[in-house]
């Protein structure tokens, strides 16, 4: 059975109550101390329709947005920001149009679940992740739905003008990629997420996982050319600047950047990444180095003050702790 946009935007709202829980408690319990929990009960009942008004439980989203809402100024002012506050209002109307079973369509529920994507992002949330999976979702179903649109406005629409015969068909001059001219391709499952290839390569796209597969996909531009230079050549011990920063508007490619740069030094063979072979000749590289440590750090996705364990039973507590791990491990 489909899924609905009202489901969709139910288990989004889920993953908000469970991202937002620990976020709320720890700076409630910051601010108010061993009082925390009466505190917040005293905000809730400034609600009928709040859930743990009586003992300050934090267990529903509507009770969640509503402390986030009623002590802004006391408690959340110092770490979120204005659009944050935004995004608190507006997803406490999605809150109570979802709990009256109010219709979504589908921009709707879209909206919803970005701005729960954003507030999760923001507090360091690692739902996030989960609620941009969904998104993708939303994306798709909102591809196909404009193209039965179009295909239903094209069939009801008569040929104008005179077109000009012998014209050459595009798949004959462009060959598509075999995914586009066969109809598997998924457009919203263009969107690069750094840190999801490096902690959950299993579940991410094989264009952005698999080394050799995003070369295959990728395009070598003279500035992407430039930055595996520069880093080829600083790896080698022949110089190449040892900072780069990367400074594009949204869907610039800096992501895209970072990930050519992790692949290419992932111990695959030159001649098994599309483009590379080329560089290396043109620099006189032989191969490319193979003691490279390679660290990822994304903000956004490492949530501050909680403990990251690792696979070998290493926690690291702060940003530097999980530098050190990825750098040497448990001696790091």
């Amino acid at each position: 059975m489909a899924t609905t946009n009202v489901e969709r935007v139910g288990r989004a709202l889920e993953a908000l109550r469970d991202g937002l829980r620990p976020f709320v408690e720890r700076e409630y319990q910051a601010r108010y101390g061993a009082t925390w929990r009466a505190e917040a009960a005293a905000v809730l009942r400034q609600d009928r329709d709040a859930q743990g008004a009586d003992d300050g439980q934090t267990g529903d989203v509507h009770a969640l947005l509503l402390l986030l809402w009623y002590r802004w100024d006391e408690v959340f002012k110092a770490t979120l920001g204005h659009a944050e506050r935004s995004y608190i209002s507006e997803l406490r109307e999605f809150r109570n149009r979802w709990a009256h079973q109010a219709a979504f369509s589908t921009d709707d529920t879209y909206r919803a679940l970005d701005s729960i994507e954003r507030l999760l992002t923001a507090v360091s949330a690692p739902e996030a992740r989960e609620v941009a999976q969904q998104k993708q979702e939303v994306l798709r179903v909102r591809f196909a739905e404009q193209a039965r649109h179009e295909l239903r406005k094209a069939s009801s629409v008569p040929i104008e003008g005179k077109p000009a015969g012998g014209l050459q068909p595009w798949r004959e001059i462009v060959t598509p990629h075999p995914d586009v001219a066969s109809g598997r391709y998924q457009q919203a499952e263009f969107a690069a997420d750094l840190d999801a290839v490096y902690r959950h390569p299993s579940e991410t796209a094989g264009e952005y996982s698999d080394p050799r597969e995003f070369y295959q996909r990728t395009y070598l531009t003279e500035g992407l050319r430039h930055l595996l230079r520069t880093a080829l050549l600083r790896l080698s011990g022949r110089g190449g600047d040892p900072v780069v920063e990367l400074q594009t508007n949204f869907g610039g490619g800096k992501t895209h950047s970072m990930l050519a740069l992790y692949h290419l030094f992932a111990g695959i063979p030159a001649a098994e990444l599309a483009g590379i072979d080329s560089i290396l000749n043109e620099l006189e590289v032989a191969v490319i180095p193979t003691s490279v440590k390679r660290v990822v750090l994304v903000g956004t996705a490492l949530p501050p003050g909680q403990p990251h364990p690792h696979p070998d039973g290493t926690v690291t507590n702060t940003l530097w702790g999980e530098l050190a791990w990825q750098l040497g491990g448990a001696e790091g």
